[in-house]
């Protein structure tokens, strides 16, 4: 079986990991950072805003069950891509809109979609696109957090919106 990997930014990692677990094609979701300059980053230090890393996910994902479009899809449907360095209350660079492409082809993709978004928000896309870079892993207790947490004060109100959302926008794209 062939596996794709995406590797997004668009705020609090635990958002977008607790969206992409629940969806039909997605084999993992692993929370961690990248973009910055920092060698092996703490949550302490890239929460600074000063490692120049983004919270990202790394999705690898079935191709013959869900395509990289499919994918920018949802995420373009589960945070605001127009919004610099913010995704609501959570503020700073570690919070930005990124997509990290690992090939030619996500590049040529990504660039599509975020074209075609253009003409779906009322303000201009702001979503960066970069080649992706050296990932590092969040610490253990950042991974599966909605599903470990889902009374936690930021994930009952943040992230189970989000969830509820994509669960309502893309109903068939849900895992069994």
């Amino acid at each position: 079986m062939a596996t794709d990997i995406a590797t997004l930014g668009g705020g609090c990692f635990w958002c977008l990991e607790a969206v992409y677990q629940q969806v039909k094609g997605v084999q993992a979701v692993e929370s961690g950072y990248t973009g910055g300059q920092v060698k092996d980053p703490t949550y302490e230090q890239v929460c600074e805003g000063t490692t120049g890393h983004a919270e990202v996910v790394r999705v690898t994902f079935d191709p013959d069950i869900i395509g990289y479009r499919e994918i920018l899809e949802i995420f373009f449907t589960i945070h605001d891509p127009t919004t610099v360095n913010r995704q609501g209350n959570d503020v700073g660079s570690q919070y930005r809109s990124v997509i990290y492409f690992h090939s030619p082809q996500q590049q040529g993709i990504a660039r599509q979609v975020i074209a075609e978004m253009a003409n779906v928000w009322d303000a201009p896309i702001v979503t960066e696109l970069s080649p992706a870079e050296t990932y590092y892993k969040a610490e253990g207790y950042h991974q599966n957090y909605f599903s470990q947490n889902p009374l936690q004060g930021y994930c009952a109100f943040v992230v189970a919106p989000k969830l509820a959302k994509f669960r309502k926008t893309f109903s068939d794209r849900i895992k069994a």
